[in-house]
C-alpha cells in the first residue's frame, strides 16, 4: 500500500493520478488535511484518510499499514521542518518500509533561500533510520504562471534574476518521477537531483511569451531592492516581496541553473519545455 500525503495539492494529486495508471485503486491511499476535498478520489476507490501535518495523531492513523509513503513537502514556509518531523515520526511508528520525500535542489549544501528547511528534513529522515529516497525537485514551470499572465496583460514583466537560468520542469514531470520511484525497485538510499532538460533565462521566457501571444514581450531587470519595492507596490506583503527578490538573487547566482540526467533516467522521457507551459497559460488566459 502506498500513502501519498498532500494528495489534494497540485503535486500530490498528480502523483495519485499517476499511481492509479499503474496500480489498483485499493493499493493507493490519499492522505489529506480535508477529506471532503478528495471525494472524487474516494469515488474511484481510493481510500482517503485525514492527515494534518500539525496533528500527529492523525498522521499515525493515516500511515497505518503503509508499505511506502510519499511525503510531499509542506507549503507552510517556516513551519516545514516541524511538520515534516511529525510525518517522519508517524512513519517510524507505522513501520513504513520506504519513505520518499520531495526536497529542494542540493538542499544540504545550497544557498537557496528555501534550502534550510529541506536540509533539516533530510537530516531528520537520515536520523530516523527509515529506508528513504530523496527527490530534489528543481523549479516548477507553473511557478511562472502569474508572471506569464501579467506579461500577457501588460506586455512586460519585471525581476532581478539578471541572466540567471532556471532548469525547471512541469509539475507533472516531477510527479512522474515520484511515481517511478514509488512503483519501482532499488531506489532506497538514493538522492535524485531532478531538473528540466534545458535551463532558460527571463529574457528567453519573455521571448517564448512573445511567440505564444504574437506580440513583443519585454523583461525588465531591476536591482534587487527595486524589484522588492515593485512587488510591494503591486500589493504583495513585504516579507513575500523580499522572499521573491531573494529567490531571483539565487537564480542570478546560478543556483537553479544546473541540469542533470536523473529525471530522464527515472522516467525514460524528456521534461516539459517552458514553452509548452507558456502556451498552456496563454491559451487559458
Amino acid at each position: 500500500m502506498i500513502v501519498v500525503t498532500g494528495a489534494t495539492g497540485h503535486l500530490g494529486k498528480l502523483v495519485v493520478e499517476g499511481l492509479l495508471e499503474k496500480l489498483p485503486a485499493d493499493q493507493v491511499v490519499a492522505a489529506v488535511r480535508t477529506p471532503e476535498k478528495a471525494a472524487d478520489l474516494a469515488a474511484r476507490g481510493v481510500e482517503v484518510r485525514r492527515a494534518d501535518y500539525t496533528d500527529p495523531d492523525s498522521l499515525v492513523t493515516a500511515l497505518k499499514g503503509a508499505d511506502k509513503v510519499l511525503l510531499v513537502s509542506s507549503s507552510e514556509v517556516g513551519q516545514r521542518a516541524a511538520q515534516h518531523q511529525a510525518v517522519i515520526e508517524a512513519a517510524k511508528q507505522a513501520g513504513v518500509g520506504h519513505l520518499v520525500y520531495t526536497s529542494a535542489p542540493k538542499a544540504t549544501t545550497s544557498a537557496l533561500v528555501l534550502a534550510p528547511e529541506h536540509k533539516a528534513t533530510e537530516e531528520l529522515i537520515e536520523a530516523s533510520g527509515l529506508a528513504a529516497t530523496i527527490l530534489r525537485n528543481n523549479w516548477y514551470n507553473e511557478n511562472y504562471a502569474d508572471t506569464i499572465k501579467q506579461a500577457v496583460a501588460t506586455g512586460s514583466f519585471v525581476g532581478s534574476a539578471g541572466e540567471g537560468r532556471v532548469a525547471s520542469a512541469a509539475r507533472a514531470d516531477y510527479a512522474a518521477a515520484a511515481v517511478a520511484v514509488l512503483t519501482g525497485e532499488g531506489h532506497e538510499g538514493k538522492i535524485y537531483e531532478l531538473t528540466g532538460d534545458v535551463a532558460w533565462s527571463n529574457a528567453e521566457l519573455a521571448a517564448e511569451i512573445g511567440k505564444a501571444t504574437g506580440r513583443e514581450i519585454t523583461y525588465v531587470d531591476l536591482p534587487a531592492d527595486e524589484h522588492a519595492k515593485a512587488l510591494t507596490q503591486a500589493g504583495l506583503p513585504e516579507p513575500v516581496a523580499g522572499f521573491l527578490s531573494a529567490l531571483d538573487a539565487n537564480i542570478k547566482d546560478g543556483i537553479l541553473a544546473e541540469t542533470t540526467p536523473d529525471f530522464h533516467a527515472l522516467t525514460g522521457r524528456p521534461s516539459t519545455p517552458i514553452a509548452v507551459t507558456v502556451a498552456e497559460v496563454v491559451d487559458a488566459a
